[in-house]
């Protein structure tokens, strides 16, 4: 990858205040792009431009990518970035949470990229990156929705890269392992006992500590460059080895 390789594109990056929206979004501008993030609250450092948006309400979404539109005259770049969490077995959610959730974390993908697909269709380095998980792949305990709607997201990401290969639209994800975000800090100061919980998400990973934000970004920004013109369809991990390494445990 290069310094300079989103000269001149302009980059749409949703959930883009914390984590790894942030520091996607972040990456892309240290690299060249013009970066529009879209969320709830959008407060975020320049040169970042904050659009209020909430991506599950359709009418917001369009009117947040209508205004970045005439803000840069262009959008070639789409980060479905934007999710939230949930815990616990197929039990221990009801109607309520299990539409809430696949509303963020699949349909807001649709009506974002939706919204976007007449500015990406005019792009001549159009791409589409949605973070899915390590959940779309391997069972992990108590996330029994938070893995459905991740696994959806993987899903979606490969029917939208075959619908839209021909008008010159790439569309890849990224599966993150543990990573440590906000939502992470959340659920491990929520524990009974947060560093024997911190110690088991850092054992889980064959590298042995959580994902950082960075790690993620660089790997969304590798998928959206232009000089990644032959990717499409691809879920690239950045989980630590965690879904195919099998190490053994270091001897006490």
């Amino acid at each position: 990858m290069s310094a300079h390789d989103f000269d001149g594109l302009v980059a749409v990056v949703t959930g883009g205040a914390s984590g790894i929206g942030l520091a996607t979004a972040l990456e892309l501008a240290g690299r060249g792009a013009s970066v529009a993030v879209l969320d709830v609250r959008p407060d975020v450092p320049a040169p970042l431009e904050g659009f209020t948006a909430d991506v599950s309400d359709r009418g917001s979404v369009a009117a947040a990518i209508t205004a970045v539109g005439d803000r840069f005259g262009r959008i070639d770049i789409v980060i479905n970035n934007a999710g939230i969490g949930a815990s616990g077995t197929v039990a221990d959610n009801g109607d309520d949470e299990w539409a809430r959730v696949l509303d963020i974390n699949v349909t807001g993908i649709a009506r974002v990229s939706t919204a976007a697909l007449p500015w990406l269709r005019e792009s001549p380095a159009a791409a589409i990156v949605n973070t899915s998980s390590i959940a779309a792949q391997s069972g992990l305990p108590l996330r029994a929705l938070y893995s459905a709607s991740k696994g959806a997201v993987l899903a979606l990401t490969r029917a939208m890269a075959t619908d839209h290969v021909r008008e010159g639209i790439r569309v890849n994800c990224v599966c993150p392992g543990t990573a440590a975000t906000p939502w992470v800090t959340r659920l491990l100061s929520a524990a009974d006992d947060p560093e024997a919980e911190l110690a088991a998400l850092n054992a889980r990973q064959a590298i042995g500590r959580l994902v950082t934000p960075e790690e993620v970004a660089k790997a969304i920004c590798y998928l959206a460059s232009p000089l990644s013109g032959s990717t499409t369809g691809t879920a690239l991990d950045v989980d630590g080895g965690a879904t195919h390494l099998r190490v053994r445990p270091i001897p006490a």
